[in-house]
């Protein structure tokens, strides 16, 4: 990393060495000095205002006035007012004239934080002002000037917004001149540990108690759990554990005791440091759902099979000359030899002479004896078709509810998982 980059990141708290990290802050870092217009996107909690303070702060605007606006936060009928101002009697309560941040922060840089939740009629104002420098205050027809930096930030996709007609096309291509996406914290695990470690010891001075330590395995935990609130979630954990805890040594027991959300996981196994699968005592929900359903599908086919090959036996039929067949024999304690083969020719044309079946996907038919010489017997083609995980998933959650009519408790007991994960996967398989 250059040392550029390393002053920045010290002069304003950010830690990390990620590639991605570092890629953001060097394009923030050379679109500072111009006058372009930066779209910063991000999940929520990544830090996208830092980012609107370093462009600032590096910019020739460094001695003006910064301020930031959160749009999601400002109700949809005073947001114009806000941005742009009003003028006496614009409307009620309006008891004098007031200037908008575009107007009071002229010469500096605005930071339009959540822009996917402006009203699109604000939208037309501000895309004039980006185009022209020119706004209206409310109840105004005179036309003011303002020269102002944007620097938005949105945690939502912009170009899905704009296809479902919420967002302006041509203010969207005007606010990305410069885009910047800051990556979120599960896209830079290496720096989850130099993170967690800082704010552990930010907190120790300000409570005054000693630092916490995590031991390889709590380490391990918090590298691998997805931070859906990112840098913010971490930071509560931190200060949660350091008040919390009064062993400053924090196992992995202990931290699944006062965070049992931690260990969430959406995969049904998980891989220590060398890659090894690992089990514990929070083994995954789903993955005890499987393995039950497919040790009772393997149960249900092997009865299967045994039924087959007894019929077949009792009833002195054939059985075709198929490879899979011929292992399941021996697995079975089928003689190869005691095969009758009286039956091998049957007829596979119907009354027009057309081949009702594909022969070579036909499955062993079972027919009786005194029947054998009837050429019009039913013929059935059996397919394994197999089950996607999700449907098996399904199908174990279907039977538990039957099995209990309905009791989510119970079922939820039987599927070995919490009742609150049974509600949501009710509401996703639609149940």
């Amino acid at each position: 990393m250059s040392n550029p980059l390393q002053s920045i990141k010290a002069r304003f708290g950010i830690v990390g060495a990620s590639a991605l990290l570092d890629a953001a802050l060097e394009t923030a870092v050379r679109v500072a000095p111009t006058d372009l217009t930066v779209l910063i996107t991000g999940e929520s909690g990544v830090g996208k205002e830092v980012f609107s303070k370093i462009i600032h702060a590096l910019s020739a605007r460094k001695h003006n006035d910064f301020i930031a606006v959160n749009c999601g936060a400002i109700p949809e009928g005073t947001i114009n007012s806000e941005l742009f101002g009003h003028e006496k009697g614009s409307f009620t309560g309006a008891v004098g004239d007031r200037k908008g941040y575009f107007e009071s922060v002229n010469n500096g840089t605005i930071f339009l934080d959540e822009i996917a939740e402006m009203p699109m009629d604000t939208q037309a104002y501000l895309l004039r002002v980006l185009e022209s420098g020119e706004f209206l205050r409310v109840g105004s027809s005179k036309v003011l000037r303002t020269d102002v930096r944007v620097i938005a930030a949105t945690n939502v996709d912009l170009e899905e917004r704009v296809r479902k007609g919420k967002f302006r096309e041509d203010l969207y291509y005007r606010l990305s001149t410069v885009p910047i996406k800051v990556p979120a914290l599960k896209d830079r695990r290496e720096d989850i540990s130099m993170l967690f470690r800082k704010f552990i010891h930010d907190f120790a001075e300000k409570y005054r108690m000693h630092p916490i330590r995590l031991d390889e395995q709590a380490q391990f935990v918090l590298e691998n759990y997805r931070w859906p609130g990112n840098i913010r979630e971490l930071k509560n954990v931190a200060e949660q554990l350091s008040v919390l805890s009064e062993d400053r040594d924090i196992a992995a027991a202990d931290l699944q005791r006062q965070m049992p959300h931690v260990f969430a996981r959406n995969l049904p196994v998980v891989a220590d440091r060398n890659g090894h699968g690992q089990m514990g005592n929070h083994d995954f929900q789903e993955r005890e759902i499987f393995y039950k359903v497919l040790l009772d599908m393997k149960n249900d086919i092997n009865d299967l099979k045994a039924l087959i090959f007894e019929l077949v036996n009792r009833n002195n039929l054939s059985m075709p000359e198929l490879s899979g067949l011929r292992r399941l024999q021996s697995t079975l304690g089928f003689p190869h030899g005691e095969r009758n083969t009286e039956h091998t020719d049957f007829n596979m044309q119907d009354a027009g002479g057309h081949s009702p079946v594909d022969t070579s996907r036909v499955m062993p038919i079972i027919i009786e004896p005194s029947k054998s010489s009837n050429s019009g017997y039913d013929r059935n083609e059996v397919e394994d078709t197999p089950l996607a995980m999700d449907e098996i998933e399904k199908e174990a959650i279907r039977r538990a509810l039957k099995k209990y009519n309905g009791r989510r408790k119970e079922a939820a007991e039987e599927l070995k998982i919490s009742e609150r994960t049974l509600y949501r996967k009710i509401k996703q398989y639609n149940l």
